[in-house]
């Protein structure tokens, strides 16, 4: 039996799962993990009054699932079968695991992690000009038209910084930041409705409620990026073709 399947004596409780998870995910919560085990993605033992204990092997299947969600951005269905994969030996947790899928951009790749709120970046103003390689009336254009927002405190974020190179390398051929206005304007109704679906399971009272509602968000957010580049794909294709 691989080691995510393995179990060993006694066990740690749920509180010190939380301890030995949280330095690297510090959103980690009790009702994420009885959510990812209500979703069959970990099994943990029970003693004979019904407390929870984890093993060595429940933690790093906690820390693949966490893993791969925030990093790969996959939703609880693949990350499932890959742990199905794992269980009956024709995968495993080392290097022949599934490398972390990333979204192309200009230039360079970012992971989806954008979706998350996990830890604050703060990206000074002059720290964004200089990394995205623009100008200040550049990045003043991208701000008056709402494509890129500064926090309360005046910081932009790396999401700000991988914009702004997009938008300098899209401006290279000849599309203005008035022309990315459409996109903005496409992004807002996606999350739009995002928000109708995910909205009321988040405001149930059940414990698990906020997580099924985060996790939905991530899976939809992942299908309508997927639906977006097939749509643009097919649309440029039959551009071309007339």
């Amino acid at each position: 039996m691989t080691a995510v399947g393995q179990r060993s004596r006694g066990g740690m409780s749920i509180g010190s799962v939380l301890d030995q998870l949280r330095p690297d995910f510090p959103d980690i919560t009790i009702s994420k993990i009885r959510f990812l085990e209500a979703e069959g993605l970990i099994s943990p033992e029970r003693t004979p009054s019904g407390y929870r204990r984890f093993s060595i092997s429940d933690c790093e299947r906690l820390r693949f699932v966490l893993t791969a969600q925030r990093d790969q951005y996959l939703p609880l269905k693949v990350i499932k079968e890959q742990l199905e994969a794992i269980d009956s030996g024709v995968a495993t947790l080392g290097a022949s695991a599934p490398k972390p899928r990333r979204l192309g951009v200009v230039p360079g790749e970012v992971s989806p992690d954008e979706f998350r709120a996990d830890r604050e970046i703060r990206v000074s103003r002059e720290d964004l000009i200089e990394r995205a390689g623009i100008d200040a009336a550049f990045l003043s254009e991208l701000t008056k038209s709402g494509l890129i927002v500064a926090g309360p405190a005046g910081f932009f974020d790396d999401d700000s910084v991988t914009l702004a190179a997009t938008a300098k390398a899209m401006a290279e051929f000849g599309l203005e930041v008035r022309h990315l206005r459409a996109f903005k304007l496409a992004a807002d109704r996606e999350a739009g409705l995002v928000a109708q679906i995910a909205g009321p399971i988040a405001k149930g009272r059940d414990a698990g409620a906020r997580d099924r509602a985060e996790e939905m968000v991530r899976e939809l957010a992942s299908l309508s990026l997927t639906l977006h580049t097939c749509l643009v794909k097919a649309a440029v294709r039959g551009a071309l073709d007339h």
